[in-house]
């Protein structure tokens, strides 16, 4: 892997990274892109939903952070991220025509891989070539082309 994987992360990546879990595959995740070790690529849509969900009553209460917390997480994903200009269009996913923004991302961003948690994304498969995964799998992919080096 001479150059660094570019990925999309849905936004339950995100918010599963949140919960603060040490260790746990969505924070292994967050930490790799957080280290610089992928890029990720990321749209004003797609910050806006993670901005939406993360602040949503039952998010905050099962994650226990604070409005400042939230706040920083928030300013942390616009620091590490790779800010496409949102200007692509894609209309893929019928049942959750939401989900478009993360293909669109990535299409855009020159993606590697999209890792998502939603049945929607995965249930492709792949998107213009772009391997869309779990991030059980992304980490296990990761991993090969590290040792493969």
């Amino acid at each position: 892997m001479s150059r660094k994987p570019r990925i999309v992360l849905d936004t339950n990546i995100f918010i599963s990274a949140s919960f603060r879990k040490p260790s746990s595959i969505p924070d292994t995740i967050y930490q790799l892109v957080k280290s610089q070790v992928c890029i990720l690529i990321t749209s004003s849509a797609i910050l806006e939903e993670i901005e939406d969900v993360i602040n949503r009553k039952e998010i905050v209460k099962r994650t226990k952070t604070t409005a400042d917390e939230r706040k920083t997480f928030m300013q942390e994903i616009v620091e590490i991220s790779f800010l496409v200009s949102g200007q692509e269009s894609v209309k893929v996913i019928k049942d959750d025509p939401d989900d478009d923004k993360f293909l669109a991302a990535a299409l855009e961003g020159n993606a590697d891989y999209i890792v998502s948690g939603d049945h929607h994304l995965l249930d492709l498969k792949e998107y213009k070539s772009i391997p869309v995964l779990t991030p059980k799998d992304f980490l296990a992919t990761l991993e090969d082309e590290i040792t493969r080096e």
